[in-house]
């Protein structure tokens, strides 16, 4: 019987484990078979990730492999990134994961970029300015935790060493610190030091496709598991997605559509010139030896905050279809405000960043989500234009994957406003990702080429072109609105 993979694909939402196989067509088949849910909970005074819960789902979620007729496995896991789990000298964790959407961060880049440039920490490092990234929350982190702190793991690696007893740093996440040196390989010491951490409390850097153990026997006790190794993929849930995102030659670009939206260019040399601080780019590291050149977008959090609003009596198909009813581009909204990263309520959100700014005010939900899908659509076509621009290219192709690649509204109006075709699918590329790495690092699928060319072939992948001269003009005044007024409301 040919190997049996399973990829564990947790985001901020949700969780779930999907099984994949190569079948004799060469083709990869998907099936999910465990899902659970996943949020964070104000807990002694911090919005805070429920660990322990997750690892018990996928314990959960082996068992039912196991129960499917599986009896030998291997496993990938992959989840957000930034976040991070410290753990003491007797191997526990010492408090469970602060969420990077808590606002202990709020005013951190200020604070540590006081007496070290923006600039100079840029050429350091490749990586964009969110207040919610690593080396922020390790700067307000509380001291006397550090200070018994053994091991800093990202969340992946967490799970991964409480499965099998072994500890790495996976490059894909760790990058996303903005801690990583871009031209040493290494954490930066000079930015540990000032986050009052020092190298030791890291494990050993890896690259995605390092075989990291059986998952311990000492789990067989409360769960009916099959024989489980675990391979350390791309564990940035970006990361994977890139990897399984199926683009060919030198002219595409990726937007990784979910709660957040990645919007950039696989590179083989990072890019972290003038014009690239400039407008926020990151580099962060890909499988293979590649980087992750994009932009982070707020993305489709937006619409699940709406829909939660709402009381989820709308699922999101109906709030497309109701979105398509409606005018476009009746407000422009500058999608990346902070204002939106955790509100307390996301329309009213909404309607006072339209109130502050003199526009029309969405008030039914059919005029919520046109206006999210219209910007963010108007963000992406902007986005595409400074790829250009900053890697003095010509993209031809936008390939979409994710959750988002599943409305057509808002894949054709990104495809007219940005003036090129976009090819939508797949949507579980997060988990074909996790899979193809680990269906590389066994030998059944050769490299990341062929394995993209399978992608390819095995799921439905919709084209959409631009629609001439619909938008004329639209995109233009949108930028217009961003040089106006971005950042300046709050």
């Amino acid at each position: 019987m040919k190997n049996v993979y399973v990829a564990v694909d947790i985001g901020a939402s949700s969780g779930r484990l999907m099984l994949a196989k190569v079948n004799s067509n060469q083709q990869i088949q998907l099936e999910e078979i465990h899902r659970f849910k996943n949020g964070f909970k104000k807990t002694d005074g911090h919005d805070r990730w429920n660990i322990d819960y997750l690892i018990h789902e996928i314990l959960t979620g082996l068992e039912k492999v196991k129960a499917a007729g599986y009896a030998k496995v291997y496993l990938g896991i992959d989840t957000w990134a930034v976040d991070y789990v410290l753990v003491g000298k007797d191997g526990n964790k010492l408090s469970n994961p602060i969420s990077y959407r808590d606002g202990r961060t709020s005013n951190a880049i200020n604070n540590l970029t006081s007496d070290l440039s923006k600039d100079e920490l840029y050429k350091k490092t490749g990586i964009q300015f969110l207040d919610f990234n690593t080396l922020y929350q390790l700067y307000e982190e509380d001291h006397q935790l550090l200070k018994n702190t053994d091991k800093i793991m990202m969340i992946p690696d967490y799970i991964g060493y409480v499965l099998t007893g072994k500890v790495v740093t996976e490059v894909t996440n760790a990058s996303t610190t903005q801690m990583l040196n871009l031209r040493a390989g290494l954490f930066d010491h000079d930015l540990l030091t000032k986050v009052n951490v020092n190298d030791d409390q890291f494990a050993d850097l890896v690259e995605a496709g390092t075989l990291l153990g059986f998952v311990s026997e000492n789990w067989m006790e409360n769960f009916d598991l099959p024989v489980t190794e675990v391979i350390t993929v791309a564990t940035h849930d970006t990361a994977s997605a890139v990897v399984g995102t199926p683009g060919e030659g030198d002219d595409w670009a990726f937007l990784s559509s979910g709660t957040w939206s990645l919007l950039g260019k696989e590179l083989n040399t990072p890019e972290n010139g003038q014009l690239a601080f400039q407008n926020n780019y990151t580099n962060e590291w890909g499988a293979y030896g590649t980087y992750r050149f994009l932009k982070n977008i707020m993305g489709l959090w937006m619409a699940q905050c709406v829909k939660r609003c709402y009381g989820n009596q709308y699922n999101f198909s109906v709030l497309a279809s109701l979105a398509a009813k409606e005018q476009p581009f009746q407000q422009f909204i500058d999608v990346n405000d902070d204002r939106f990263v955790n509100p307390n309520n996301m329309i009213e959100e909404i309607q006072h960043y339209c109130q502050d700014t003199q526009q029309i005010v969405p008030e039914t939900p059919g005029q919520v989500m046109m206006a999210i899908y219209a910007n963010l659509a108007l963000f992406y076509a902007n986005e595409v234009q400074q790829l250009n621009s900053i890697l003095s290219c010509h993209l031809k192709t936008l390939n979409i994957v994710g959750g988002g690649s599943n409305i057509a509204l808002l894949n054709q109006m990104t495809s007219t406003l940005a003036n090129i075709q976009v090819v939508a699918g797949p949507n579980e590329a997060t988990a074909i990702g996790n899979a193809l790495v680990q269906m590389i690092s066994t030998g059944e699928v050769e490299n990341i080429k062929l394995g993209r060319k399978m992608i390819g072939r095995s799921f439905e992948l919709k084209c959409f072109v631009p629609e001439t001269g619909l938008y004329d003009g639209v995109l233009q005044r949108y930028q217009d609105f961003l040089n106006g007024h971005s950042k300046e409301l709050v």
